[in-house]
């Protein structure tokens, strides 16, 4: 039962992110296609370790103890992650794309979950892959979340430079403010 909850979770977010993307502005920059081809094989190869779609047998080891609590915790984190990540995902409205772009008219958004952190989709997206990774409980989930934590940190530089070049000061004020990942800390 708790596995197919995570696979439900993520199917959800999954399915809303494809369908947002129906719905964006018109890009009028991307980011390079081999930056964009890094990040995103570093994601989808720290989602394969998380989600186990084969067992790696020589690391498969649990790094928790099995436990309906501990299951439980995990299933909550990857909601509220994922909870987070959509909440960020449509304040952002008709701003956000899954690549790094500026879009026609791009707004710099600093009300809701960007008041936090200045990257709350990732943010939400790591608390959700810790979720998950707790919920299973094996070392390949957590190699998993690392690789795509790097995954993400790529992402977000990229997006950072976009944002400089946009917004200027304005941004870079911004930077001072709020951190980007983890409130307080990172």
């Amino acid at each position: 039962m708790p596995i197919d909850a995570y696979r439900a979770l993520w199917l959800l977010f999954i399915t809303v992110w494809m369908l947002a993307a129906l719905a964006s502005k018109r890009t009028v920059r991307r980011q390079s296609s081999t930056s964009r081809i890094i990040q995103a094989a570093l994601t989808l190869v720290g989602f394969l370790l998380l989600l186990q779609p084969w067992r790696l047998d020589a690391v498969n080891v649990r790094f928790v103890p099995a436990s309906p609590a501990l299951t439980f915790c995990g299933v909550v984190l990857t909601a509220a992650g994922i909870g987070f990540a959509m909440w960020a995902h449509f304040t952002l409205g008709r701003n956000w794309s899954g690549t790094v772009t500026l879009k026609q008219h791009h707004e710099l958004i600093r009300h809701g979950p960007y008041r936090i952190v200045r990257h709350p989709i990732y943010s939400g997206m790591l608390l959700a892959m810790l979720g998950t990774a707790i919920g299973y409980g094996r070392v390949p989930c957590l190699i998993g979340v690392a690789i795509a934590f790097l995954g993400f940190w790529i992402k977000w530089r990229i997006e950072e430079q976009f944002m400089i070049e946009q917004f200027g000061a304005q941004y870079v004020q911004y930077r001072r403010e709020v951190k980007a990942v983890i409130p307080g800390v990172l």
